[in-house]
């Protein structure tokens, strides 16, 4: 018996089975080294389950290994480089302030109080122009068509019957771009004074005389009241007395 064993710590039959599995005995049992690995990552596992499961137990959702909520579907971040990366407020909830004090984003003036100086023009840009620096822009004001002519006028000429000012009448009607319409000016001043009170009627001859010369010319009034003429069938039907006022 002496002469059988050797000097190794295991038996002949555990040296020369290497190939079997490698037992442990715990309270005089013999378990294999595997299951022993197994029952340590189940017991790791539980521990993190139980851990994740008091910190969410306030909101009432139980957590998975693998950071997903098997009630409300909200995915609970488990990487350290995940929550790092995260540009979300961590209580939920924004602080009410805009991006960068409102500045530095497209379409923005920039931060409040900030000066830009002044942009130098580039001779070698291809599209430097040198006669571009000498240019005098000015206004295009669009001639009125007809529709738009007794539309901006009539509320002219009915605030000129309440504050009767013919000054101010003639600086409105002169920033304005009346072209050929101008002859126009004396047909719906008296066609509006038809429909209105004889005091009214006396303004508008105080506004046309005011007017020739400066707004309209002598054969702008000519013409208009040649139109008022041929225009009188209809206007009779709106103030009977029109052709004797």
């Amino acid at each position: 018996e002496l002469e059988n064993l050797s000097d190794a710590p295991f038996s002949g039959d555990e040296e020369n089975g290497g190939s079997e599995e490698r037992k442990t005995e715990i309270n005089g049992n013999w378990i294999p080294a595997t299951s022993i690995t197994e029952a340590k990552i189940n017991a790791k596992a539980k521990r993190r389950l139980r851990k994740n499961s008091s910190r969410d137990s306030g909101r009432g959702d139980s957590v998975s290994d693998n950071g997903e909520t098997l009630k409300t579907g909200v995915v609970v971040p488990t990487s350290p480089k995940g929550k790092l990366l995260d540009r979300r407020s961590r209580s939920g909830k924004g602080r009410g302030l805009p991006k960068k004090g409102g500045a530095g984003g497209k379409g923005v003036w920039g931060t409040p109080g900030q000066v830009y100086d002044v942009e130098e023009v580039d001779i070698k840009d291809p599209n430097y122009d040198d006669d571009q620096e000498n240019c005098v822009y000015e206004t295009v004001v669009l001639p009125l068509d007809e529709r738009a002519f007794e539309k901006t006028l009539t509320p002219i000429i009915q605030e000129y019957f309440e504050h009767g000012d013919t000054n101010e009448v003639s600086e409105m009607l002169k920033d304005l771009n009346l072209g050929e319409m101008k002859y126009s000016v004396p047909v719906l001043a008296v066609s509006l004074a038809l429909e209105g009170k004889a005091s009214h009627r006396e303004m508008t001859s105080k506004l046309i005389s005011d007017l020739c010369g400066t707004v309209v010319s002598k054969t702008d009034v000519e013409k208009s009241f040649d139109r008022l003429l041929k225009e009188l069938p209809e206007l009779v039907l709106d103030s009977p007395r029109a052709p004797q006022v």
